[in-house]
């Protein structure tokens, strides 16, 4: 595994904790140089430069993704913008039906 800043993995772990207190549960990874809390399809949010880094489009006429940031000292405000991000996916890739019925592990 590499080593990370601590810094930034604890902003990552941080931050999924806030995701928690939205209703929403996330991992974090930090196997690839980067912090990241996988958050849903689509939705991943890096943790690097004192930021909070994720997707929210894309710019057809750039051909490119559109990125929104958030600095690490308000990982609750964040979570409250990557949790309108959620939402606005969980309508457009929701839970399939064998993983919605699906029962919790023990």
């Amino acid at each position: 595994m590499n080593e990370l800043p601590p810094h930034s993995l604890a902003a990552a772990q941080q931050l999924a904790t806030a995701l928690v207190d939205e209703g929403i549960s996330a991992d974090v990874h930090h196997d690839y140089g980067t912090p990241m809390v996988s958050v849903w399809v689509s939705l991943i949010v890096w943790c690097a430069d004192e930021t909070y880094w994720w997707r929210t489009g894309w710019n057809p006429r750039r051909h490119r993704p559109i990125y929104a940031g958030h600095p690490f000292t308000q990982p609750a405000r964040a979570a409250h913008r990557v949790a309108l991000r959620y939402t606005q996916l969980r309508m457009s890739h929701p839970l399939s039906s064998l993983i919605a019925g699906a029962q919790p592990c023990p």
